[in-house]
């Protein structure tokens, strides 16, 4: 039987939902905006839905590591089976977008600005994210998108900053 005939085992689709973050990475446009705006839309909800508390810094914080080892796991694994940095790998999205978002209040305009900010800068990839990218496996698809999320959160500051400022 060929590989492409082979069916998946239950091990190997939770391995797929970890990494495509369910069906965002499936999208068949911009898989890696899907996957940002699904993190953006869970990050966002506590707080805002009745009943579930908004995010402490030690809940991001702990989320932010189980999100980016069971990234670099997954990610791993990806590669093996869909080449190196797979647009259906989007689990690395969800990281950066926590970082963004890590210790900034949890408002719509935040969510936002910190949505398009993280896009902007997972994109341009600046200094040293394209150079953390060629780390190998999992680790490279992780961090470049927890370092543009660094960046990300920074300038998500300055722009509520100003936001308030000339609001």
């Amino acid at each position: 039987m060929s590989d492409s005939k082979r069916k998946e085992s239950a091990g190997e689709r939770l391995t797929r939902w970890v990494y495509a973050v369910g069906p965002s990475g499936l999208a068949p446009v911009a898989p890696g905006t899907a996957g940002s705006f699904t993190a953006a839309i869970l990050i966002f909800l506590p707080g805002h839905v009745g009943g579930i508390p908004e995010w402490s810094i030690s809940v991001a914080a702990l989320s932010l590591v189980v999100v980016f080892f069971a990234g670099v796991w997954s990610a791993t694994k990806a590669e093996r089976i869909h080449g190196r940095d797979p647009g259906i790998v989007v689990i690395d999205e969800v990281a950066g977008m926590i970082v963004t978002l890590m210790a900034i209040p949890n408002s719509p305009v935040a969510v936002v600005f910190g949505f398009f900010i993280f896009r902007a800068m997972d994109i341009l990839k600046p200094f040293p994210a394209r150079r953390l990218e060629k780390a190998p496996g999992g680790w490279g698809i992780m961090l470049d998108d927890v370092m543009a999320g660094i960046y990300s959160n920074v300038l998500l500051r300055a722009a509520l900053f100003v936001w308030a400022a000339i609001s």
